[in-house]
């Protein structure tokens, strides 16, 4: 069951491959959702520094994308939103342990719809009548989630906040959630609220147990293991962390 479970991921990523025309100097990055606006500059960047390679990005919930390369995705480099999910893919050998690395940080913080009158001032504001529905990530894979869970547990708010909790498959889809007022208020990280300034509004920074580091490695799966290192080692250099501290991440 586990090898047609592979081939059937094996063959969908072909399938995608093959539509995107895809070559060998092709590199495949799997990347946390919060990475997208940063990630797709620096890919544009590398291209161009690298002629010949082309950057394909797949971004999703680092849970997800975790799982999509233990089953045998054909991924050349993964970035992560959490160590636990780098962990996970790490412990079925699918990673090239040498180039691992934590390479940037973020923070998690409460928005809300720019036109809310909500006052929010700290993490027992939630408690507000006013506050009907709070969209936060699937905690099981969503590392945002499980960092604002991990949140509101130390608040002893998570069993109080159950029946106001909109889980979403990914950050951005609390982002979009809470531009569009679908929701009271949402968990997100620092830079999801830059990207939609107009529309949320950054009212409490959450403190979380552990630091928010993203990890990143080249993966043993990919066609491309050239391409994959020299991708990850270009987040070392000075035009890709120019561009993530552009899109508000912070140095590891």
């Amino acid at each position: 069951m586990m090898k047609l479970l592979l081939r059937a991921v094996g063959f969908a990523f072909s399938v995608v491959a093959l539509a995107s025309g895809v070559r060998a100097a092709d590199i495949t990055v799997s990347a946390a959702s919060s990475l997208t606006n940063a990630f797709q500059e620096i890919g544009r960047r590398f291209e161009r520094d690298h002629p010949g390679d082309r950057v394909l990005f797949n971004f999703g919930a680092s849970g997800q994308l975790a799982q999509q390369i233990v089953r045998g995705a054909p991924v050349d480099v993964f970035a992560a939103a959490d160590q636990d999910s780098m962990d996970k893919v790490e412990r079925e050998g699918a990673l090239d342990r040498a180039t691992r690395r934590d390479f940037t940080r973020n923070a998690l913080v409460l928005v809300v719809p720019a036109d809310a009158r909500t006052v929010v001032r700290e993490p027992g504001d939630l408690r507000q009548a006013s506050v009907r529905r709070i969209a936060i990530g699937n905690p099981e894979s969503v590392p945002a989630g499980k960092y604002a869970k991990l949140a509101l547990t130390r608040s002893g708010l998570w069993d109080v906040l159950q029946d106001r909790l909109i889980q979403t498959i990914n950050v951005r889809q609390v982002l979009d959630y809470v531009a569009r007022g679908e929701v009271d208020a949402g968990f997100v990280y620092a830079t999801d609220a830059l990207v939609m300034p107009q529309r949320v509004r950054n009212v409490l920074a959450v403190e979380v147990p552990v630091p928010i580091l993203y990890p990143v490695a080249a993966v043993r799966g990919g066609g491309n293991r050239r391409g994959g290192a020299a991708f990850v080692e270009y987040l070392r250099s000075e035009p890709a962390r120019e561009i993530l501290a552009r899109f508000g991440f912070l140095p590891p």
